[in-house]
């Protein structure tokens, strides 16, 4: 856990440590400008109590499936109060979340309907590894 006093002047190891991903996951959000990359400071980098929220912010809306595409526009639009505009962004990740699921309902279904009748011990070809094939 990192103290309150610490997140002022954390390096890129105390910060991706702080965040939960590695040091290579930081050096990618800032090329895709997700994250700043400070100027150095003595010859290091110094990350603040800011770059810890975005960096949190960032692996929470890639949790909850956004890309990273929308995820910069979710950060733009943090700025300019767009709210309208984010729930639309929300609302399109529900939608796109309602049919994954509905998705698997149906692999889950099928995957149980074949195991079942794998289980029934008939000769031939396991039903299982069979649909595989087609």
């Amino acid at each position: 856990m990192v103290r309150s006093q610490e997140i002022h002047s954390l390096t890129i190891g105390g910060l991706a440590g702080a965040g939960g991903v590695g040091v290579e996951t930081i050096r990618f959000y800032q090329r895709k400008c997700l994250l700043a990359t400070p100027a150095r400071d003595g010859g290091i980098r110094r990350y603040g109590a800011g770059d810890l929220r975005r960096l949190r912010f960032i692996r929470q809306a890639q949790a909850a499936g956004f890309t990273l595409e929308e995820i910069g526009e979710l950060l733009r639009l943090d700025a300019s109060e767009d709210r309208a505009r984010v729930r639309t962004l929300a609302q399109a990740r529900v939608d796109a979340l309602d049919a994954k699921i509905e998705e698997l309902e149906r692999a889950r279904d099928a995957l149980r309907r074949l195991a079942r009748e794998c289980g029934k011990g008939k000769a031939g070809p396991c039903p299982i590894l069979a649909s595989f094939e087609r």
